[in-house]
Parts: C-alpha cells; sequence; structure tokens
C-alpha cells in the first residue's frame, strides 16, 4: 500500500506548483491526476479561475462527504540540499517540496481512491498557499447536491483537528513628511518613527492577550513580518509600511481584535490584505469523527480552509498525514509511517463508503 502512495507522492513533488509566483495551469499535475482517476471511474470538472486557480472536482458514486487538499506549495527555501522537485525516501521518510504540506495527503487520497470503489468525492485546488482561496470560495458558491460533511487534508499527524486558530494578514501605511535629519521634529514628521511606536505598542497590546485561552492555546500570535521605510540615514523617512499578522482563537472576535491594533495609529492607512475566521467546531462534529473512526486531535495554531467549509455550515474537519513543524522547510518531509497510516485510513473511509 505505502508503495502506491510513494509512486503517486514522486510524481506529484515533480510538478512545480510553488505559489507565489502561482504560474499553474491546468496541465501539468492536473492533467497527471486526471490521467489517474478517470478509469476509476471518476466523473471529472476542471475549472480555470485565472490567476492560477484551478479546480479539480472528482465525484464518483452518491458520496455525502467531500474530501478537499490543496496542490500548491510554498516556494522552496535556499538552504534545500536535494532537488526540491525530486523526491528521496529514506527508511523512515520522504523528502519533497510539499511532502509535508500537503502532496503527501493528496497521494494517499489518491492511492486510496483509485483501489476502492465506493462512492468518493475529491476536490483538489491551487491557490491556497498565497492566502487567497478563490479556489474553494468560488465551489462553496455551487456546492454539488448531497454533500453533508467535509474532511479537510493537512497535517494534523492523522488526528482529526476539530478547531483551529484564524489568520489575518495586513498592511499598514504610516505618513510623514521628508526632511532633513538634523532638523528637530515631533513624531508626525518621521514615518519610521510612527511605525516603531506602532510596533512596539502593538507586541504589548499582543502580550496583554496571554490570558486569553482555548484549550491548551493562549494569545493570539501577533507577527510582524515586514518592516520598510525611508531612503537614507540623513532624510526624515515621509513613507514607512508594517504588515503584520495575528492568529485569533476561536472565541475571538478576529474585527474587534483587528480595531484595537489598528487604533494605536488610527492616521495610519490599514488595508486587511487576508482575513480568515477561525475553526470552531461544530455542534455535531464529535459524533462525526466517532461515525468515521478517527482519533480526535487537539486545536493547532495554524490556519486551514477548513474554516471557510464549516462558515458555509457543514460540520468539517482536518485531518491528513505529517506534523506541521516539518512543512515550509528547507528539506520538508513527512514520516513513512503517516503515510501507511493516512492511506489506510481513507481506503477504509472510501471502501466503507456504499457505492
Amino acid at each position: 500500500m505505502i508503495q502506491s502512495t510513494l509512486d503517486i507522492l514522486r510524481q506529484l513533488v515533480s510538478y512545480d506548483t510553488t505559489n507565489p509566483p502561482r504560474e499553474i495551469a491546468t496541465d501539468g499535475i492536473f492533467a497527471y491526476i486526471t490521467r489517474l482517476l478517470e478509469p476509476a471511474g471518476f466523473e471529472l470538472d476542471l475549472t480555470d479561475l485565472g490567476d492560477g486557480c484551478i479546480t479539480l472536482f472528482a465525484r464518483r458514486g452518491a458520496p455525502t462527504t467531500l474530501f478537499n487538499v490543496h496542490l500548491d506549495t510554498v516556494p522552496a527555501d535556499v538552504n534545500w540540499e536535494t532537488d526540491p522537485f525530486s523526491l528521496q525516501t529514506s527508511e523512515h521518510d520522504a523528502i519533497g517540496l510539499g511532502a509535508c504540506d500537503i502532496k503527501g495527503a493528496a497521494a494517499c487520497l489518491l492511492a486510496s481512491a483509485i483501489s476502492t470503489n465506493g462512492s468518493i468525492c475529491l476536490l483538489f485546488t491551487s491557490d491556497e498557499e498565497a492566502g487567497q482561496s478563490r479556489c474553494v470560495k468560488t465551489f462553496l458558491e455551487h456546492v454539488p447536491v448531497g454533500l453533508e460533511n467535509v474532511v479537510v487534508a493537512e497535517p494534523t499527524q492523522c488526528k482529526a483537528v476539530s478547531a483551529h486558530r484564524g489568520l489575518l494578514s495586513v498592511e499598514g501605511v504610516f505618513h510623514g513628511r521628508a526632511a532633513h535629519g538634523s532638523i528637530e521634529t515631533d513624531e508626525s514628521f518621521n514615518a519610521n518613527h510612527q511605525a516603531a511606536r506602532w510596533v512596539h505598542r502593538a507586541l504589548d497590546y499582543a502580550a496583554s492577550r496571554e490570558i486569553d485561552s482555548f484549550e491548551h492555546l493562549n494569545g493570539i500570535r501577533l507577527n510582524v513580518g515586514v518592516i520598510e521605510g525611508g531612503i537614507k540615514a540623513n532624510v526624515i523617512a515621509s513613507k514607512a509600511k508594517v504588515v503584520f499578522g495575528f492568529r485569533p482563537l476561536p472565541m475571538h472576535e478576529p474585527n474587534a481584535l483587528l480595531k484595537d491594533l489598528c487604533d494605536f495609529h488610527p492616521h495610519a492607512s490599514w488595508t486587511t490584505r487576508f482575513e480568515a475566521s477561525p475553526l470552531r467546531p461544530h455542534e455535531k462534529i464529535s459524533h462525526y469523527i466517532d461515525q468515521l473512526g478517527l482519533e480526535p486531535g487537539p486545536i493547532v495554531d495554524f490556519w486551514t480552509e477548513a474554516a471557510l467549509f464549516s462558515n458555509a455550515r457543514y460540520p468539517t474537519i482536518v485531518f491528513g498525514p505529517g506534523d506541521i513543524a516539518q512543512a515550509h522547510t528547507a528539506g520538508e518531509w513527512v514520516a513513512l509511517d503517516q503515510l501507511e497510516s493516512a492511506t489506510r485510513t481513507y481506503t477504509r473511509l472510501f471502501s466503507n463508503a456504499s457505492s
């Protein structure tokens, strides 16, 4: 069973689906998946939304559960020591770009799908990593009749996760007045100084929210990712930019937290680049996890598109092979026993689905 999964994973990793730049088309990886699924009796609907946003919807029989997995990856880190697009295997793991996040899960799903004949519904997308989610959002506008539940494949160490943090990415532009660096000015002149003071206040605010907790997680995970501004040391900066992200807990109201942060400098120009609510446990989710025979997992820090399905009122869990600690790294890897476990689980679920 593991060999079939590895053979498919080797092919999936060989396709460059990095995002950015998201130069992904309907050929390449989607053509390969089509060649796998068509002979296995799937009806396929391939949709090109433009800008590298591709959706492949595959359906066989009359399934009630949708299994979703994205195929895009982050760019390869400069510290890769092997070819990131060539899968390397050892006694215990498989190494390759996206092996953990999330082509390993895609390989498990595909290997299970072509080895069974039950009712299955699969959704493959290509725009998750750049924070757009246009594929899933468009799919949710016209969900096929009969779908009741969703399983989103992300690295959860083969445990069923029903809650995770939200995610907001925000850009702030601070405005000042260019002048010679020797003159005496107030704070309004130097945009860099305004940005620095805002960062200080924002970090203090994040520290104050550490008392907020949900299960074993605390705080809002604020990260200042970009600070840019000015041209040289003897010129007062007339413009500065800060890009930050934060990850609220399921019980938080993200926009209320954002308002608090932006109010520390209301005269800056604030733009929300990406906004995604947390995944909150559905009232029926415990029963659904039991029904699937899966081991429940704890809330996780990272965000997934499961929140989009859940917000559309579909009971949704996150389940897939691998550990998020191995994702987005140089030498990204997934343990072979995780691939084996996920493939066996998907095969069991697909085999038990009514034909």
